[in-house]
């Protein structure tokens, strides 16, 4: 069973911090020289980003990554002030000021970012640190092929930037053998001519396994810290750094022709015992759920019946002994059984998905091995 803190809350979160910090040495060990930083945006990827980071510190990680700035400006607060801290959608319009009082790199990803950080730092009359991002092909965020052109026959657009990290992201990275992935680090490889002797980063999680080629001189592992897998359907060499056991709120028997939950999808062919637990789509267990995920106790598989609801859903739990259960048992969703992967797989969706997703309404325990259970969010 789940390390159940001492709680009011349907639900219970583990997060083993040792194993965020297995993977961070396995992911650092990969990258052979290349620097290894930790990526913690929203909230860690629903972990807690004050408990991850601290963890990711002790274990000598120097170089963090969020999406936006106000996560950035609470990171500031947690790690060392020597830490460099990345703002990966750069600053805003009107506040790379706040970058600059916090002590934060920011990402720029357009001439407009550019521009901006140019202007501040002429204002502030010294040089201004930053990354610089080119698309290589995602089309996502970065400088277009474009805005290279442009940047080579100016440089003058650099202006008073100390460029620090020239860096690009993968499409297919999870995909080893996606042709796509040698053709965007030869297009990085390309623009990096513009900016030599800078460091250079490409490796997000699952690029990481691709091999040295992808490392280039930083590692930008996010979703793989916590042990989901970075290439599917494949041996997975991280450690689960989350568990989730639900607590059961009520126990009935129901007879045959009974449903069970909204839309009556679910009609009991015969007499069966449904478990109520404390867990719903507004916790991050998603609907899409409904009829096709297990909860798990004593190492039995027990299917979920009924569809998902706000902060409820039905379990089958006929297999176990009359007696088990009682209210405020608890019910394992995320465990050795049933990983962050499996239940991603179920929701037709991505691990990503499914962490990030995780509520707050949790009760929330960070397992190390200097205490096995601390309840740093109470339920």
């Amino acid at each position: 069973m789940t390390a159940v803190c001492d709680t009011r809350a349907g639900a219970i979160l583990s997060v083993d911090l040792d194993a965020v910090r297995a993977n961070y040495r396995l992911l650092r060990q990969l990258g052979g020289a290349a620097t290894c930083a930790g990526v913690l945006k929203a909230d860690a990827y629903g972990l807690g980003m004050a408990q991850v980071a601290q963890a990711l510190v002790a274990e000598g990680c120097t170089v963090f990554f969020t999406a936006h700035l106000d996560e950035a400006i609470r990171l500031r607060r947690i790690v060392p002030a020597t830490a460099t801290i990345h703002v990966l959608h750069g600053p805003m319009p009107g506040h790379a000021g706040a970058c600059v009082a916090h002590g934060l790199t920011p990402v720029l990803n357009d001439p407009d970012q550019l521009a901006e950080w140019r202007a501040l730092a002429g204002s502030l009359g010294r040089a201004l640190p930053a990354a610089i991002q080119v698309d290589t092909g995602m089309s996502r965020m970065g400088l277009a092929p474009a805005d290279l052109a442009r940047l080579a026959s100016d440089p003058a657009w650099l202006a008073g930037i100390d460029v620090r990290l020239v860096m690009s992201h993968l499409a297919c990275a999870d995909e080893a053998g996606h042709p796509f992935n040698a053709l965007q680090r030869g297009r990085f490889d390309a623009a990096r001519a513009l900016f030599p002797g800078v460091p250079a980063s490409l490796a997000n999680s699952s690029a990481v396994f691709l091999g040295r080629a992808y490392h280039y001189d930083l590692l930008r592992p996010g979703v793989a810290l916590y042990g989901v897998n970075p290439h599917p359907g494949t041996p997975n060499r991280l450690t689960q750094a989350v568990s989730l056991a639900a607590r059961v709120v009520q126990l009935r028997t129901i007879a045959a022709g009974d449903i069970v939950g909204y839309g009556a999808r679910h009609v009991a062919a015969g007499p069966r015992r449904i478990a109520t637990l404390g867990i719903g789509y507004a916790d991050g267990w998603l609907r899409t759920l409904s009829g096709r995920s297990y909860g798990y106790v004593d190492g039995v598989a027990l299917p979920f019946v009924g569809t998902v609801s706000m902060d409820s859903v039905g379990l089958d739990v006929s297999a176990l002994p009359e007696g088990r259960l009682a209210p405020g048992s608890t019910v394992d969703l995320l465990c050795a059984q049933q990983t962050v992967d499996d239940v991603a797989a179920q929701a037709g969706t991505i691990g990503y998905e499914v962490l990030t997703r995780l509520g707050s309404r949790f009760a929330r325990c960070y397992r190390t091995l200097d205490a096995d259970a601390k309840a740093a969010t109470p339920g």
